[in-house]
């Protein structure tokens, strides 16, 4: 992607009662209605390999790509569940994701983000996740 710049990404994830939180530095890019983020995760794949994910923000739709060691792809839409596939070197599954909660707020290149959706796995309920969101654009050195 041409012209990207650098952002800070904060990334709240609540499951089952366990919070993650992840603060890593990404690059941005808007095209057309969308906002694209993209980011090396900070945690190593299960082989000790990388992972690159990418954001794709627009409308009332949030998509996560992930690239590399771990490979998947979920879509989020208010009230609308979604086909999705997670693969790693151990396990390759079909998911989908029911969004309960979709609120997304993008102003240039930073933006706010709050969901939570029911996960899938082979069309099983595995359990219900909140996620926040915020990229801020860095400022010109």
């Amino acid at each position: 992607m041409s012209k990207m710049r650098p952002v800070q990404i904060r990334l709240h994830s609540r499951y089952e009662g366990e919070d993650v939180l992840q603060e890593m530095q990404g690059e941005a890019v808007v095209k057309g209605a969308y906002l694209y983020v993209r980011y090396e995760e900070p945690q190593v794949g299960p082989e000790g390999g990388m992972t690159r994910t990418t954001l794709k923000l627009g409308g009332q739709s949030i998509k996560i790509i992930r690239h590399g060691e771990v490979e998947s792809e979920q879509t989020f839409e208010l009230d609308r569940k979604l086909p999705g596939f997670y693969r790693s070197p151990y396990m390759s599954f079909a998911l989908s994701t029911y969004t309960q909660k979709l609120e997304l707020s993008i102003q240039g290149l930073s933006a706010r983000a709050a969901w939570s959706y029911d996960f899938y796995r082979f069309d099983e309920e595995a359990g219900h996740f909140a996620i926040s969101l915020h990229i801020q654009e860095e400022p010109n050195s």
